[in-house]
C-alpha cells in the first residue's frame, strides 16, 4: 500500500493525511503495539502538521538514501517531535514497528522487556537503553543477525521469523 513509488507519489501530491492514515491502518491490523501506543500514534497524526511530519519522516526512514544510522536517528527525532496528547509517542515499539512491517528483511521490532529477557536467555550482550538510540537499535540488529546465522538450518525468511523466536524466548507466555 505504501511501496516506494506509491509513497513518493502521495508525498508529491501532499497527501500526508492519507499516508498517515494508511500507515496507522496497516499497523492497526497487528497486535504489536499496546492500546495506549496505538492511541498516541493516532492522535499524533490527526493534525495536518503531525501527518506531514510523520509521512515525510517515514518515507526518509524507509526509502532515503542516507546511511542507516542517520535515517534511524532522523526517524527517532521525527517520532519524538510528533504532537502528544496524553502519552508519549516515542517508544521503542512505535519507533520500530513501521520499519519491521514495511521492510522485514532489514528492520527488526523492539519490545524492550521481552527482547532483554530473550537476549539474556540467549547469552547475547544486548546493549539496551530505554531512551531510543542508534546504539541500542544497532545492538538489536546484531542480536537478530546472530540468531539468523545460528538458526540458519531452520531457514528464517526475514526478521519476522527472528522476532517470533525472540518472542518465544523472552515472553512469559511460553514456559522455560
Amino acid at each position: 500500500m505504501l511501496g516506494p513509488d506509491t509513497f513518493r507519489g502521495l508525498l508529491a501530491a501532499e497527501r500526508y493525511q492519507e499516508i498517515a492514515a494508511q500507515a496507522v491502518s496497516i499497523e492497526a491490523r497487528t497486535n504489536l503495539l499496546f492500546s495506549f501506543e496505538k492511541m498516541a500514534l493516532r492522535d499524533a497524526v490527526k493534525s495536518s502538521d503531525g501527518a506531514q511530519t510523520f509521512a515525510q519522516g517515514l518515507y526518509d526512514f524507509l526509502h532515503g538514501d542516507r546511511e542507516a544510522e542517520t535515517r534511524f536517528n532522523q526517524w527517532r527525532d521525527v517520532v519524538g517531535s510528533l504532537p502528544r496528547r496524553q502519552t508519549r509517542v516515542l517508544t521503542w515499539p512505535v519507533l520500530t514497528v513501521f520499519g519491521f512491517i514495511a521492510q522485514p528483511r532489514v528492520h527488526v521490532y523492539l519490545k524492550p522487556t521481552v527482547t532483554r529477557r530473550a537476549a539474556h536467555e540467549y547469552g547475547y550482550g544486548f546493549q539496551y537503553r530505554s531512551k531510543p538510540s542508534w546504539e541500542t537499535y544497532k545492538s538489536l540488529l546484531g542480536f537478530a543477525r546472530t540468531i539468523e546465522r545460528e538458526m540458519h538450518d531452520l531457514r528464517p525468511r526475514d526478521m519476522m521469523d527472528i522476532q517470533s523466536f525472540i518472542w518465544v524466548q523472552g515472553s512469559d507466555e511460553y514456559p522455560a
